[in-house]
């Protein structure tokens, strides 16, 4: 604003973003220019953070993925674990069942039991038996202990179970001890 003579204070006339374009593409087409450019600037940097908001969406989807998969193992491995120290007495009570004296008592019911109950206990955790006599040898579930030659058996068979394996889904808990025929 300017001042008059009379005192009075007059707009001054500046070219400025608010202006209306001129045909003839003057400084007030200018403005327009700089607003569309504005405009455009502001198209790309919201393309550019929507792109990095997606980006960031599927990193975290994926992250929670990985997070689930990692707790799911590291669970298996630890049920894995505890059912591998609770084999030890799952095999001293087979030991026991097949070499019970012939004029056992009562007490050999309650082994029994017992021996069923800790079975039925580990078949409903996914806990099965690995199969292995008479079966080709399979390095990734048996434990060969010897070779022996025996007449009947094809080579590289299992002739005998010494320790029975463990299987927790397709895990392998304990491979099976056994005998292989050359």
């Amino acid at each position: 604003m300017t001042d008059t003579k009379d005192g009075n204070l007059e707009p001054e006339q500046t070219a400025g973003p608010n202006v209306n374009p001129a045909p003839d593409g003057t400084a007030e087409g200018a403005g327009v220019e700089d607003l569309e450019q504005r405009l455009r600037d502001a198209e790309a940097s919201a393309a550019a953070n929507l792109d990095g908001w997606q980006r960031t969406q599927a990193e975290f989807q994926n992250y929670r993925k990985r997070m689930e998969r990692d707790s799911e193992s590291t669970y298996a491995a630890m049920k894995a674990g505890i059912i591998a120290e609770i084999l030890p007495i799952l095999d001293d009570l087979d030991l026991a069942l097949r070499n019970r004296p012939a004029d056992s008592g009562p007490w050999v019911s309650g082994v029994e039991l017992i021996h069923r109950k800790l079975g039925s206990i580990l078949e409903s955790h996914g806990v099965r038996r690995i199969e292995a006599e008479g079966l080709p040898f399979d390095p990734s579930l048996h434990e060969a202990i010897s070779h022996e030659d025996v007449e009947g058996v094809e080579s590289g068979h299992v002739i005998a179970v010494t320790q029975n394996g463990y299987l927790i889904g397709e895990r392998v808990i304990r491979p099976a001890r056994v005998r292989v025929a050359k």
